[in-house]
């Protein structure tokens, strides 16, 4: 039985599967990509922002087929993936417009004098270990920028995923690339990591989670390999006591609910200002309530299902855990709604402490945790004492407050007065395990690049 099966997490029926590639079949890919990048770096920049361009508009023609696959894979509302599919557009038009001024060359004259050149080059093949909560957006991070640059790019899709992976690689060719610049590696564990190793891969991507990042930068390491990692997060959201109640809580239920709470930047700790902390937790503990499950192609729905029976059943024990050792569940609790399909009940537990598995492990779902904190420096403490360090997020009136809270948080990413997200210009990416490296923006595309520095000095 192969590892990449499609099974429909609304139903929990398997809709697909598709044949685990052959050693054969990786080094034919392999060959290819490495053969691509030859003559992929050697096109004009022009052509190669052309078909980055080209890409981003057959992304959004192709919006409700990609889509509809989407959800049918890994359980993504159907509105949810088409916004999904949105920002992929505007990310292929973002490197396409501005990526070429990013990767032009550098001059500036050094102190003891003559001329000095930044180059900005491409390294050569890329490897992309794909997720499946975001299966469109992840890769094409990845790709736009190190396309653009003149690397090529081969995808690890998540074993829920498959046909979006194929369909993604379809986009890019019939976008212009060249054959072997984008491919789909079907691939096992043991395949990614002799791939990882062969001298024809350059570099690594990861977005997953801790396990399979520190098991791909092991092995990247052992090959001096340059990797990114952008792995698990448990995003704090503090909400001080002169936020506007009204508009947190409503950004909060986005902040905890997208993607039916399966994203890494996701806010998944609210620790409130004793002040305004019951009405808040009132407020947003009857806003998950009213949730209610329904066909995820169905723009009513409110709730989605999780990715998988597996995703559903360990969030369960997540809560199971924090309610045997004293937390209380305000709404919901260790449930499943009585209907086939990976979906779980939304939940708001308080009173967890250390000890249990929900304060420090990431909460995948639709689960939120509730602290209360007596200010701003017990919140900046307590969202601190976290292993992760992707994102976070800081709501309050006061722009000196806000902002205090927002420089002493120890994570890559703050929204001030606004739900955690991504746009195709901000860098993104976390610090302690969430992760190393930056995607988007600049700094992301020159991650995998090889900044070479000419000089000529002057006359001695």
């Amino acid at each position: 039985m192969s590892a990449y099966r499609v099974v429909d997490p609304a139903t929990n029926e398997q809709v697909a599967e598709y044949p685990t590639a052959t050693d054969a079949e990786v080094e034919a890919v392999l060959a290819r990509a490495h053969a691509a990048h030859r003559t992929w770096r050697a096109t004009l920049l022009a052509e190669r922002a052309a078909v980055v361009r080209r890409a981003g508009e057959l992304f959004a023609e192709r919006r409700e087929t990609l889509a509809a696959a989407v959800t049918r894979e890994m359980g993504k509302r159907t509105r949810e993936a088409l916004g999904e599919l949105g920002l992929v557009a505007d990310i292929c038009a973002y490197y396409a417009e501005d990526g070429p001024a990013m990767l032009a060359d550098e001059v500036f004259t050094p102190r003891h004098g003559g001329r000095a050149t930044l180059r900005h080059e491409p390294i050569g093949v890329l490897l992309g270990v794909m997720p499946w909560n975001f299966p469109h957006y992840q890769a094409v991070r990845l790709a736009a920028p190190n396309l653009l640059a003149g690397n090529t790019v081969l995808v690890k899709p998540a074993p829920q995923c498959p046909g979006s992976a194929l369909a993604a690689a379809e986009v890019w060719r019939d976008a212009g690339l060249p054959e072997g610049a984008y491919e789909v590696l079907l691939a096992t564990d043991d395949q990614v990591a002799a791939a990882v190793a062969d001298p024809r891969v350059a570099g690594v991507s990861v977005t997953g989670s801790e396990r399979a990042g520190s098991a791909v930068a092991a092995e990247a390491g052992r090959h001096l390999k340059k990797v990114v990692l952008e792995l698990g997060g448990s995003d704090p959201f503090i909400v001080l006591d002169d936020a506007d109640l009204e508009r947190t809580v409503k950004h909060a239920v986005n902040a905890r609910m997208q993607n039916c709470g399966q994203a890494c930047n996701a806010g998944k700790r609210f620790l409130v200002v004793d002040a305004v902390h019951d009405a808040f937790l009132e407020r947003f503990a009857a806003a998950l309530a009213a949730l209610s499950p329904g066909d995820p192609a169905d723009p009513a729905t409110t709730l989605a299902p999780l990715s998988s029976e597996a995703a559903a059943e360990r969030l369960v024990e997540q809560v199971r855990d924090a309610l045997d050792h004293g937390a209380t569940a305000v709404v919901g609790g260790a449930e499943r709604p009585d209907r086939p399909g990976a979906w779980v009940t939304p939940t708001v537990l308080t009173g967890v402490t250390e000890g249990m598995r929900a304060f420090d492990e990431e909460l995948f779902g639709p689960v939120a945790v509730v602290h209360r904190v007596a200010d701003a420096d017990e919140a900046v403490a307590v969202a601190n004492a976290s292993p992760f360090g992707l994102g976070g997020a800081v709501f309050g009136s006061d722009p000196d407050a806000t902002a205090d809270v927002a420089a002493r948080l120890e994570t890559g990413m703050v929204w001030v007065n606004a739900m955690q997200g991504s746009m195709a210009d901000l860098p993104f990416g976390g610090t302690k395990r969430s992760g190393t490296g930056r995607e988007l923006g600049t700094l992301g595309i020159r991650e995998f690049v090889n900044t070479k520095l000419v000089h000529e000095p002057g006359a001695r």
